[in-house]
């Protein structure tokens, strides 16, 4: 859980398939899929051996570059509702505070998905603003992409993207 004192900010991504909701949650929920959404100049890799069942406890680890500073980073499933969405918190990463909320909801012609992270970096406000804000929309950008194009039917559907970024006392 993280700390009430530690000031964090959040960035929401959404995006609406012309998927039903029983095929959406299935690829979300496959670890593996994670390199398929992670953008190529992170260098990500999943180091847990698969296949990784998923329920609450579950620890998964990965390395990844982040500016060329390779990072170990493992998160931990703290929420499991199958299929309308699930929680993953760092155990040990980069950040002070992570977690990531992802939910799915049937909406009509297909699943409205979300991402939902607080977050805290070492060094406060000011590294945020100045890094860490500007690399979590570049790599939401990406994973929002990825998304749309993996699941747009015959290659050709209608999204929908939403971002939000704010600060949280």
């Amino acid at each position: 859980m993280a700390d009430p004192a530690v000031r964090t900010s959040e960035l929401t991504r959404e995006v609406r398939l012309p998927r039903p909701i029983e095929e959406v949650f299935p690829f979300f929920a496959d670890a593996a899929n994670l390199d398929r959404l992670t953008p190529p100049w992170l260098h990500f890799r999943i180091l847990t051996e698969r296949p990784i069942p998923m329920a609450v406890g579950t620890r998964i680890d990965y390395r990844l570059r982040l500016h060329g500073i390779p990072i170990r980073w493992q998160s931990e499933i703290t929420e499991w509702n199958p299929p309308h969405g699930f929680v993953d918190e760092q155990r040990r990463g980069p950040y002070r505070v992570w977690i990531h909320r992802h939910s799915f909801e049937a909406c009509p012609g297909g699943t409205l998905v979300g991402d939902h992270v607080r977050y805290a970096v070492p060094g406060g406000p000011l590294v945020d603003r100045l890094f860490a804000r500007r690399d979590l929309r570049r790599i939401f950008d990406y994973r929002t992409e990825q998304i749309q194009r993996l699941f747009r039917p015959g290659r050709a559907g209608s999204t929908r993207s939403v971002s939000n970024e704010v600060e949280v006392p």
